[in-house]
Parts: structure tokens; C-alpha cells; sequence
């Protein structure tokens, strides 16, 4: 049974973390430019909002956490597509626009717009998709590029991504 919607947040290096969802999936996750005031953890959370409250949080303590949780599915089959195919790259690691494309017969476009609209920052690492010669690109959560840029950092990236 499906509840209303609540809304939990975090504070975390990259800024507060917003997770909203109900008792069976996560609806939505927003990453703030700053620290904002976090909601108190408590046990009246509805199951799926809290999970993701303590794997988000085990994340930034461990960046090679492999998220499982219950989310939202995407509007249309292609929508699916395109976030299970982004979803697929593996903590510490990187993709081309053209090269998630590829594996999945589309356009590096309708993966860019797959990024930015992504519901999921963090859980669906559209942070780990970059712009072609390794150039950083876009990112549409938090901070932007200076979010992006922390998140492979604290993925065990090397070297400047800015």
C-alpha cells in the first residue's frame, strides 16, 4: 500500500540530499547546492525512504556502494532503457554519452537528456557519464559540474575533472 509522499533529507559533502518517496519506492532524490536543514531521521519513515537514506548515507562513507533500491520506474520503456544502461556503469569508472548510446542503440543526445533529467542523482550515476575525450560535461544536480567533479573524486578518480 502506497502512502503520501514524504520527503527526508541529509547533509552530505556535495549539500543536503533530498530523498522523497513513500512506504514502496523512492519517488525522487534532489542533491541542494548547499547545505540546507536536514530532516531528522526518524523511525516513523516510510521503508523505502529510509533505505535510501541509510544507503546514500553509507555512500559517502564508502563510494564503491552498489545502490538496491526500490525506485520509481521511468515513464516509457525507453526511459528505462536508457537509466538501467547508465545504471550499469560501475563505481570508479566512466562512459562516453556515445559509448552508453552504443551499447544501447541510441543517441549520445537522448542520453544527455536521459542525465538531466534524471530523478536519481547519486543512485543513478549520471555522474559518471562524461562528454567525449574525457571531458567532463554537464551534470544537473546540486552544484553542477563542481558536484560532478567531487563525486568522481570520491569514486577514486584521478587527476582534474574541472
Amino acid at each position: 500500500m502506497a502512502y503520501a509522499p514524504v520527503t527526508a533529507s541529509i547533509a552530505t559533502p556535495v549539500g543536503t540530499v533530498h530523498i522523497t518517496g513513500d512506504n514502496d519506492v523512492v519517488r525522487a532524490i534532489r542533491i541542494a547546492d548547499a547545505v540546507e536543514a536536514a530532516t531528522p531521521v526518524s523511525a516513523a519513515l516510510p521503508c523505502a525512504v529510509a533505505e535510501a537514506v541509510r544507503q546514500i548515507a553509507a555512500y559517502f562513507t564508502d563510494p564503491r556502494l552498489r545502490f538496491a533500491l526500490p525506485l520509481a520506474p521511468a515513464a516509457t520503456a525507453r526511459g528505462m532503457a536508457l537509466r538501467e544502461a547508465i545504471a550499469a556503469i560501475r563505481p570508479g569508472e566512466t562512459q562516453s554519452y556515445g559509448e552508453v548510446a552504443a551499447a544501447i542503440a541510441s543517441s549520445p543526445r537522448a542520453v544527455g537528456q536521459a542525465c538531466a533529467r534524471n530523478p536519481f542523482p547519486i543512485v543513478i550515476p549520471c555522474h559518471r557519464v562524461l562528454a567525449g575525450g574525457g571531458r567532463l560535461g554537464a551534470y544537473s544536480a546540486g552544484g553542477g559540474t563542481r558536484t560532478k567533479s567531487w563525486l568522481l573524486h570520491h569514486e577514486g578518480m584521478k587527476g582534474p575533472l574541472l
